[in-house]
């Protein structure tokens, strides 16, 4: 699942601010970026929201005030994020953190658009 090598930027910090909801990555190549408790669970990489294949993602609904609740580590490469929602089966690699955090704009936009066009709500 990880495309980890090497040379792969790896988180040097990770902190949780429970009062905004945001997770906070620093990593060992100079970025820092801070995610949403909601953005994260939207994008879960687990099976239950991004289906076993292309097109057969499930649309996260009514997130907007999940919490993450624990960082359980999983390896040298990941951490498992468990939510309020109950939601644990995500296995968030630190290429994948990477990855949403440099694209964090145009995913958001993109789950925004979907949600529009589903007629769905945050709340």
């Amino acid at each position: 699942m990880s495309g980890l090598t090497p040379n792969s930027p790896r988180p040097t910090d990770i902190k949780l601010h429970q009062k905004s909801r945001q997770l906070e990555i620093v990593f060992d190549d100079g970025n820092t970026f801070r995610f949403s408790c909601e953005f994260l669970r939207v994008y879960s990489p687990s099976a239950e929201v991004r289906g076993h294949g292309p097109g057969q993602e499930v649309l996260q609904v009514g997130k907007k005030n999940v919490e993450i609740k624990a960082i359980e580590p999983t390896g040298t490469y990941a951490v498992k994020l468990v939510f309020s929602d109950g939601h644990d089966t995500g296995l968030y690699a630190w290429d994948y953190f990477h990855d949403l955090g440099t694209r964090q704009d145009d995913y958001w936009q993109s789950y925004l658009a979907r949600m529009t066009q589903a007629g769905a709500s945050r709340e």
